[in-house]
């Protein structure tokens, strides 16, 4: 069993909320990177899994407890505020970085730009740069892509049982709605309802998800990742609809691409359900737990 605590890191305009688990006397690290819409309670299934580990798991800027962080936002943006907290939090050390969904792309970033802190990566369906449809402007496959996600942003709800409702109709959780889901759903609310809506801000979504398409940065800065690559696919989508983000082609001609990355899928899952169901979460949790404990960062000698 882990135990449980929140910690507040200083970064540019404030303080990033960090949840962090810890197993024992921590062998490894683990910065777990959530997604787009989400929060760190997206990972518990998978911390409380890992033995002998700290994962940290921040609210993005513009999410969660660390919504009211000023923009820019972005990818480069994210990855410096990561690299605060592994400073913070894990002085040191290397980690493992887990990014699921947007967080792949975090985790991308952050690697290219602080490889010193990145022992290996586990991308947890994200991180592969999408292909924006011919014709489509941005804001438009924001829309199609995030679907009722990025719909429910602008949404208010009288009462938290009222968004509980809500989530409980999503076709990603019919019959999989758990304590950690509610957890995840209830945390998701701005503190100073009512009206009670989402913590994450609209901006940041579609800034972000703009960073997330062949020719941005996170494409450019792939030839420039050192740490071994791993991703896990979720065979269904957001609305659990076959066929899931990436196609199993797209995953094998990035494979053809970059040898040294591997990809496999997790049966059974959708991409909500890859980290917030039991199936998934032993799935991903048992991807990190095969990673090496990563050695200390080499520090040059002092004066």
């Amino acid at each position: 069993m882990s135990d449980y605590r929140t910690e507040d890191v200083p970064v540019r305009g404030g303080m990033l909320r960090v949840g962090c688990w810890q197993s024992g006397e921590p062998e490894r690290v683990v910065l777990a990177i959530h997604g787009i819409t989400s929060t760190h309670l997206a990972w518990p299934l998978v911390a409380e899994r890992l033995t002998d580990t700290l994962v940290l798991a921040p609210d993005l800027r513009g999410r969660g407890r660390s919504a009211d962080l000023p923009g820019p936002w972005g990818m480069a943006q994210h990855a410096d505020d990561l690299a605060a907290v592994l400073t913070a939090l894990a002085p040191g050390r290397r980690a493992v970085l887990a990014g699921h969904s947007m967080g792949g792309f975090v985790a991308v970033a952050l690697a290219t730009a602080y490889p010193e802190l990145a022992g290996s990566v586990v991308l947890v369906d994200g991180g592969i740069p999408l292909v924006l449809p011919d014709g489509w402007e941005l804001a438009e496959a924001a829309r199609v892509g995030l679907g009722p996600a990025a719909a429910r942003l602008e949404q208010t709800f009288p009462d938290r049982a009222a968004y509980q409702a809500f989530w409980r109709e999503h076709p990603a959780f019919a019959g999989q709605f758990s304590d950690a889901v509610a957890a995840y759903v209830d945390y998701d609310l701005r503190p100073d309802g009512p009206p009670w809506r989402s913590s994450c801000q609209p901006e940041a979504m579609f800034a972000d998800h703009a960073e997330q398409f062949t020719g941005g940065p996170v494409d450019h800065a792939w030839p420039s990742l050192t740490a071994p690559v791993s991703l896990l696919r979720a065979p269904r989508g957001l609305q659990d609809e076959p066929g899931g983000l990436y196609t199993e082609a797209a995953l094998d001609r990035w494979h053809d691409e970059h040898p040294a990355f591997h990809w496999q899928n997790v049966d059974g899952v959708n991409h909500y359900t890859i980290t917030l169901g039991e199936a998934g979460a032993a799935a991903v949790s048992a991807a990190i737990a095969e990673q090496r404990p990563a050695a200390p960062q080499l520090r040059a000698p002092a004066g």
